[in-house]
């Protein structure tokens, strides 16, 4: 090393006194291309904080912080990109892969800032001059880093289901399901929505990787009833999927139901484990359904000893008495009973609480109790004619359906209603006209328009295309009965409102545009409530009462502090719903438990 090389370093010393020449803004007049990528644009109206410019940016030059006055809500994380420009290499990949359009870049290349802070920038937030900058990068509406198509899935054809109660959809192959993975972002707004909190970027994963057992562990950490779930849920998690602001959103339900299919029963239980050792306390569940079973599920696990008690010949509650085979096949439902057994959970059938064993009884017995009774009695329209025989009600016949049972099938009938209920109701009768007098001839009104359908659009679509003639805007008045006592049909008029000004139920019709709609029977499917009777008038008394539901607190508990409630009972109908509450009831008795143990 030479003297030179020695000293040099030193020389830089002389400079520390001199004025800086840096010319801070020389290019006044030199703007950049139409299509330059220089600083971010982020459209506030739009961004819906999904983090896919986060997770694809490959210099971690993107984090999504939540911002003041953007509160999180479904669909949307509260959180907003903040660029640091000493990491971005202005590649556009975040531009790119958006999945509303809102992140854009100016065609602004100049910023004289001496804080460095500064350079840490929250497009959209921290307000800038180029904010409305008209030109510079955008993605091509027609170009997208991701399929925005979801990979259309196998089924039945109309003429080949209308006869039968086969099961309609199919499941993706292998190939389709890693396709439709393929899709996903992993932007985990779909968590924040499902009930059940479920690991569903994760359990995608799987499907692309091709590990169905990580996906069976993944499905069973927070749903015991991934088989009706894959088949059934109400599937809110796609209202939130950032896939839908550009295309379609992710089949996820349908990949649950893959994921499933894939890993043989035995190798299911396996891959669950074992429950905990034994603690001693004992839980009694009144009612086979998701919540119940859900719970019971949860609480053999940790090892307290769980009876079920079912009114009926098999568990499953309404998702086995009120949904058709068609769309649940039995089987299916069938297995994920017996996971749920296998943890030792004790279901004893047609034992019905407050007849063959009475509440205070199951006080006596156990050290919880929970009622999961769901909703098993239908609503009546109390219109005139509504008493008459053949008027009835849709949950009784979908229960008399499943059971076997023969039940008369007239040539004619009008379903009132426009919920999943009603559609799966005018469906299955529509089946059993093909079977025994070779047409069908159902006619289904309901009160709302059909963009207001409280049916899932794929049920309204089916049933269309099942030939049930479905007629919205029109207000049952009365069950048409000639002289003779028979049932002539229905007497309808067209709604023109539902609600008044306090969204308070207050329909209003136009009385000269009346209808009759010809029918041998006319079935309710307008809701559903819970049998309570099984409490018997002590425990009714006692128990605190919300519009005529259980009163209970955020954990499930009642005023009773051995008693617990869960499920359609108290939440209203829906399966995902049902098993969060499963979980929800599970955990507040197990903390009860271990408080008890602490304080002994």
């Amino acid at each position: 090393m030479s003297i030179r090389d020695v000293i040099s370093p030193f020389t830089a010393w002389k400079n520390l006194f001199r004025d800086p020449v840096t010319i801070k803004d020389p290019l006044n007049e030199r703007p950049g291309s139409a299509r330059y990528r220089g600083f971010h644009q982020n459209d506030m109206s739009k961004c819906i904080g999904c983090g896919t410019c986060e997770t694809i940016c490959q210099n971690g030059a993107i984090d999504m912080l939540p911002v003041e006055g953007i509160p999180t809500v479904q669909g949307d994380s509260g959180l907003r990109p903040r660029i640091d420009y000493g990491r971005c290499c202005w590649c556009a990949l975040c531009v790119d892969v958006c999945m509303t359009g809102s992140l854009t870049m100016s065609n602004e290349y100049k910023w004289i800032e001496s804080d460095p802070d500064k350079y840490l920038y929250m497009p959209g937030v921290d307000k800038k001059h180029w904010d409305n900058a008209e030109l510079g990068y955008q993605r091509h509406e027609e170009k997208h880093l991701m399929p925005v198509e979801r990979i259309e899935m196998p089924e039945l054809e109309p003429a080949a289901r209308i006869d039968s109660f086969v099961e309609i959809v199919h499941g993706y192959s292998i190939e389709q399901a890693k396709l439709e993975a393929d899709r996903c972002v992993s932007c985990g707004l779909c968590i924040a929505t499902c009930p059940a909190h479920m690991a569903i970027p994760q359990y995608i994963q799987a499907v692309r990787d091709g590990d169905y057992e990580r996906g069976v562990q993944l499905l069973y950490e927070t749903n015991p009833f991934s088989q009706v779930c894959g088949r059934v849920c109400t599937h809110r998690c796609e209202d939130s999927c950032a896939s839908r602001h550009e295309g379609d959103p992710i089949a996820i339900r349908w990949l649950k139901r893959h994921i499933i299919d894939q890993v043989p029963q035995e190798k299911v239980i396996e891959l669950i484990g074992k429950p905990a050792a034994p603690t001693g306390k004992k839980v009694a569940v009144v009612g086979a359904g998701p919540a119940g079973l859900t719970a019971a599920f949860d609480l053999a696990r940790k090892g307290h000893a769980v009876t079920v008690f079912e009114a009926q010949a098999a568990g499953g509650g309404m998702t086995r008495y009120g949904i058709p085979e068609y769309r649940l096949p039995y089987d299916a439902l069938d297995r994920d009973i017996a996971v749920i057994t296998a943890m030792g959970v004790d279901i004893k059938y047609n034992q019905r609480v407050g007849t063959d064993i009475a509440m205070q009884q199951l006080e006596s017995d156990y050290d919880a109790v929970m009622l999961a009774i769901g909703l098993h009695q239908g609503r009546s329209t109390r219109i005139p004619g509504s008493d008459h025989p053949q008027v009835r009600k849709a949950v009784d016949l979908l229960r008399q359906i499943t059971a076997g049972e023969k039940i008369e099938v007239p040539k004619s009938l009008v379903v009132i209603g426009g919920g999943n209920v009603a559609m799966d109701i005018a469906r299955s009768m529509a089946r059993l006209q093909l079977q025994q007098h070779g047409e069908i001839r159902v006619t289904l009104t309901a009160l709302e328009d059909k963009a207001h359908f409280l049916a899932d659009p794929v049920e309204i679509k089916e049933s269309g295309e099942e030939q049930v003639n479905i007629l919205d805007s029109r207000g049952p008045q009365a069950c048409v009965i000639d002289d003779d006592g028979k049932l002539l049909g229905l007497k309808t008029w067209k709604v023109l409102s539902i609600f008044d000004e306090e969204h308070r139920f207050a329909p209003k019709y136009d009385e000269s545009d009346e209808q009759i709609h010809e029918g041998d029977m006319v079935i309710e499917a307008i809701g559903q409530m819970a049998d309570v009777s099984l409490l018997g008038d002590t425990l009714t008394e006692k128990l605190e009462w919300n519009r005529g539901r259980i009163q209970i607190d955020r954990n499930g508990r009642t005023s009773e502090h051995w008693l617990w409630s869960a499920g359609d009972c108290v939440k209203g109908p829906d399966v995902i719903n049902a098993v969060a509450d499963g979980h929800r009831v599970a955990a507040s008795i197990d903390r009860v438990f271990t408080q008890q143990e602490v304080k002994s």
